[in-house]
């Protein structure tokens, strides 16, 4: 399952929101040598309660929106996910 997210690094605690189709990623770590992407990974992988390995940045690397890819879910998995 594939999904854009849109990170916001240096937040003042980590959370995430639906916006217009899209998840919103707050994370308490600096933009700088991949920190923020790893506590993308790690933020989401708690959430959906999946392993990190399982989650994949495939686009923006060094953007604030990127798609991720996460094995073993469906978008049923999703939708009840935004729904809690």
């Amino acid at each position: 399952m594939r999904l854009t997210v849109r990170i916001i690094p240096r937040s003042s605690k980590n959370s995430l929101t639906w916006e217009q189709g899209m998840l919103k990623v707050h994370v308490t770590a600096p933009p700088v040598e991949g920190a923020a992407n790893e506590a993308l990974i790690a933020f989401l992988a708690q959430r959906l309660n999946v392993p990190k390995r399982d989650i994949q940045i495939v686009s923006g690397l060094s953007g604030r929106q990127k798609i991720v890819d996460i094995a073993g879910i469906t978008a049923t998995d999703i939708e009840l996910w935004q729904s809690t």
